[in-house]
């Protein structure tokens, strides 16, 4: 929430809403808890990729809300911060849950049906010889190595960069952009090893290269938020 006292400790005038400005903090506190709780149950069902439907209108009552607080003059943090925030939890949370199914629950049902659907469907890295590895689930090549490397170390620490990001503090704006950086590393190495092994992983698949690219548009979220990053004032982030 942005701060409304001088920096020498004396009050400011608050905006015009006929509150004082204690009010206006904690109307404008409430305010925020309230969207949030919407925006985090729309990311957290939509993170789990199969629940995605259920969880969008959660997530636009969220945004709803926080427009209206916007519109009534509280001081709520600013629309993008928010949208840029929540799209990268929603981008580590589906691939943090997919891979992590594939890798620890290979061999469920949910697992079998899900993860083979989707090889039938866009990657055939997940349809061929799957649960045939030592280590089960997909046997496209490289695809376990990324998944482990990726789980433990870049998804997760985009996660915990977003969340601190969204309650506007430093250190969540720095690792931000050290983690975006580290998605455009990801983003090339994965595209250029789903073009080294086309002939197993686009073979006999509904939609090939064109359906791929359809579900890709997530990955380029480091491409979208690396730009207002480096160019947003970032006095407007706390210690």
């Amino acid at each position: 929430m942005v701060n409304l006292r001088a920096k020498n400790g004396g009050p400011k005038a608050a905006p015009a809403t006929g509150l004082s400005l204690d009010e206006h903090e904690e109307r404008s506190r409430l305010a925020q808890r309230h969207a949030d709780k919407w925006l985090i149950s729309g990311s957290i069902l939509i993170g789990t990729t199969a629940l995605g439907i259920f969880g969008l209108p959660l997530f636009l009552r969220g945004v709803w809300l926080l427009r209206r607080a916007q519109r009534d003059g509280l001081s709520v943090r600013p629309m993008l911060v928010t949208l840029l925030g929540y799209l990268v939890i929603i981008d580590a949370a589906i691939n943090t849950v997919g891979w992590a199914l594939d890798m620890v629950a290979n061999h469920t049902l949910l697992a079998r049906v899900l993860l083979t659907g989707w090889g039938n469907m866009f990657d055939a890295g997940y349809f061929w010889h799957f649960n045939e590895l030592w280590i089960g689930g997909a046997a496209g090549p490289g695809e376990k190595g990324w998944e482990i490397g990726l789980i433990f170390t870049v998804f997760t620490m985009r996660i915990a960069a977003a969340i601190g990001f969204l309650q506007m503090k430093r250190w969540g704006h720095q690792w931000m952009i050290i983690t975006c950086w580290m998605g455009v590393v990801i983003w090339c190495g994965y595209v250029f090893n789903m073009t080294m092994y086309a002939d197993v992983r686009f073979a006999g698949v509904v939609l090939p290269v064109i359906g791929w690219w359809l579900y890709d548009i997530f990955y380029i979220t480091p491409f979208l938020v690396i730009p207002y990053l480096h160019s947003v004032n970032r006095e407007i982030f706390t210690d």
